[in-house]
């Protein structure tokens, strides 16, 4: 089933202003094709767009300022402006004041999207130490949206087009990678991913490889017990409800082989297991997910990217391409639903009388 053709409202955070998200954005945006099919609103202040427009001599750009939502219009970006958000623009300089910007943006676009204002929300980079404050106490966008959507565990989920990898202990230090990894919360990880791999990507019996945690996946318990003890029996019991989930798998081999070509889906045990080899492949499309909430956010796989702010090198694809994904996933949950939605029961058939 296709969904029709619909109108699709993408609302984007501003992130940090002293980064390149705003240079992206106006680079990806500057393609027409953008807009067909989507109404795109900047939560922030239209002041940044007119100073980067200037500063990369990018003066053909077009966009309209608006007061609220339902203001969105037309083929070019419409930036809604709020209130006290106006800081002086220092590319490539880390400040609270951009912080607080990135977070006031981020706060609006949060509330119009739980207000069905906008369809999907985009983020862009944000720096993870200046944003902290009153209202944002989270290492970064994934664990404060779980929060603002009453979700316990959420999935960082980096995907392109043929490259999703998931994380199973997110943004946690090294040191306490192990003590988070249970036969629960793998379980629970895992789960989300099939169940995201079905209805937001329209894979309808996923393949999913599960990596080990340690060098070679243990060596059959010589270098850790953790395969042998948490990771194993949890892919086992996947395989009793009939699921495709297989491992687990010695991360090097995993992707020097190029194996991860044969799975529908990757769950990584740790951050750097998981975004290194993702990275390394797909830094030009990545995307990174918020799989396991009610509602859809994307967002480039890049960070604030100072060290080249202004300089007009920053690419933009990542952006457009999570654009895109949000978009892709939006429909894809709308056919999903249609698609698994209850129907009238079967009548039986009358007897015939004689």
């Amino acid at each position: 089933m296709k969904v029709k053709n619909e109108m699709i409202r993408v609302g984007i955070s501003i992130g940090d202003v002293n980064g390149v998200g705003v240079e992206v954005l106006i680079d990806a945006l500057s393609d027409p094709r953008m807009f067909d099919g989507r109404q795109i609103v900047l939560y922030g202040n239209g002041d940044y767009v007119k100073f980067y427009k200037k500063l990369l001599n990018r003066n053909e750009f077009q966009y309209a300022r608006i007061k609220n939502s339902n203001e969105i219009r037309g083929k070019k970006l419409q930036i809604l402006e709020l209130p006290n958000s106006q800081i002086e623009v220092r590319p490539g300089v880390a400040s609270k004041e951009s912080g607080k910007v990135a977070f006031d943006s981020l706060e609006a676009a949060v509330e119009d999207l739980a207000s069905n204002k906008i369809d999907v929300l985009v983020t862009l980079p944000i720096n993870k130490d200046t944003i902290q404050g009153e209202g944002f106490d989270f290492p970064g966008h994934t664990e404060y949206l779980a929060k603002m959507a009453n979700v316990d565990t959420p999935l960082m989920l980096l995907v392109d087009d043929l490259l999703r990898v998931g994380v199973a202990t997110g943004h946690v230090s090294i040191k306490e990678v192990a003590e988070n990894i249970t036969q629960e919360s793998l379980y629970e990880k895992i789960a989300i991913m099939e169940k995201s791999l079905r209805s937001d990507f329209g894979i309808h019996r996923p393949k999913i490889a599960v990596l080990g945690l340690n060098p070679h996946a243990g060596d059959n318990g010589l270098i850790g017990k953790e395969e042998i003890d948490v990771i194993s029996p949890v892919i086992k019991k996947f395989v009793g409800e009939n699921k495709l989930v297989f491992g687990p798998f010695g991360a090097d081999g995993f992707f020097g082989t190029a194996n991860y070509k044969q799975f529908d889906g990757v769950m990584a045990m740790y951050h750097d297991q998981g975004l290194i080899p993702f990275k390394t492949l797909a830094f030009e499309k990545g995307v990174n997910f918020t799989a396991g909430l009610p509602i859809v956010r994307t967002s480039p796989d890049h960070g604030t990217a100072y060290e080249i702010v202004g300089k007009n090198v920053a690419s933009s694809s990542s952006f457009r391409y999570a654009v895109y994904v949000a978009c892709d996933v939006y429909r894809n949950r709308k056919s999903f639903r249609e698609l698994t939605a209850s129907v009238l029961p079967i009548q039986p058939k009358k007897k015939k009388s004689y």
